[in-house]
């Protein structure tokens, strides 16, 4: 009788387990998609907080806006890395009018002064880079690659702007500041 309660109670422990983790993550990512309702890609942005929701609490506001900016600038930091090879192999290969093209969109990456400026300005320039990334210097792999690491960029930016928006709308509406200014 012994040989059949062992294994039945391990398996309903690791049942209880597994279902108390799928809760978790359920009631993580509920509360993300209400987080991230006002971002236009919604989905990204869950899938960009979701690793960072621990089992123990939800995170606030703040620290989910921080996470989001956190995100997107790394994102941005590897493609300013890629875009800076793919400007010394056009060097390389003295291809000048391409090689502007990539240099300029490495200047915009690096603009920006405070947080909303530099997501903003990281939201338009990936935009503007997207549409400058055509020519017969940079191979369509390339130019496939850049499109799709801008993208992603613009992407994280546009939720980013959403949730720091988010954040500081919450954060003036409960010390009574009506004036954004006073917040920067």
């Amino acid at each position: 009788m012994a040989h059949f309660i062992l294994p039945l109670l391990l398996i309903s422990v690791t049942i209880l387990g597994f279902s108390t983790i799928v809760e978790s993550r359920s009631r993580a990512r509920m509360y993300l998609e209400l987080q991230c309702r006002s971002a236009l890609y919604p989905d990204l942005c869950v899938q960009t907080l979701l690793p960072y929701v621990s089992k123990t609490g939800l995170p606030i506001p703040r620290l989910l806006a921080q996470i989001s900016l956190a995100s997107c600038l790394t994102k941005a930091r590897f493609t300013k890395t890629y875009l800076s090879m793919v400007a010394k192999k056009l060097n390389e290969t003295e291809n000048s009018g391409n090689n502007q093209v990539v240099e300029e969109c490495l200047h915009q990456i690096n603009n920006g002064s405070n947080v909303q400026t530099w997501v903003s300005a990281a939201l338009t320039d990936a935009t503007a880079c997207i549409d400058g990334i055509l020519g017969e210097g940079i191979g369509r792999r390339e130019q496939t690659m850049i499109k799709a690491r801008l993208l992603n960029v613009k992407q994280l930016a546009s939720n980013s702007l959403a949730m720091f928006s988010r954040f500081t709308t919450r954060y003036r509406a409960s010390r009574g500041i009506k004036n954004p200014e006073i917040l920067s």
